[in-house]
């Protein structure tokens, strides 16, 4: 019994050390001229939708939810933020050039259809990103008219 209790104490105490690693969740301002939504002028239904499902892991504008803040579940949480903003972050939509905003376009139009994006880890926690086929649609073809017009500069 005596070696539990060492046990339990040991992993109490790096459970409690672990939270003074440091992880940082910074939002760099989001400047108009380079918002997605702001640039391309979606409808407020879309930008709703885009908001609630892509925004939190693809752009500045991260919500962090109370457990975002216990290690080791904000390194995880961290890391999808990070890989989600290499790919696209809305944010930065003004900085990418033309070939790069295709891509990532067409990357969006097939995810959103084949329910790829939003994850399915995170529709757990956020139930509003659970989007309807008729949201999802009206996303896509939202991404699809973004992209033609891209395609015609």
């Amino acid at each position: 019994m005596k070696k539990f209790f060492k046990i339990l104490i040991i992993l109490i105490a790096a459970f409690g050390l672990i939270q003074l690693i440091p992880v940082d969740r910074t939002n760099e301002p989001v400047k108009k001229d380079e918002n997605f939504v702001d640039i391309n002028k979606a409808n407020s239904r879309v930008e709703h939708l885009i908001k609630v499902a892509c925004y939190d892991c693809h752009s500045n504008e991260v919500k962090y939810p109370d457990y975002a803040y216990v290690a080791p579940i904000s390194w995880m949480i961290k890391d999808h933020i990070s890989e989600g903003r290499q790919r696209l972050n809305f944010s930065k939509w003004g900085t990418y050039n033309n070939f790069q905003k295709q891509g990532m376009m067409e990357k969006s139009v097939t995810s959103v259809e084949n329910y790829a994006m939003p994850l399915p880890s995170y529709i757990q926690k956020h139930p509003e990103a659970n989007l309807s086929k008729i949201d999802r649609e009206l996303m896509a073809n939202y991404f699809r008219e973004v992209l033609k017009d891209l395609k015609e500069k």
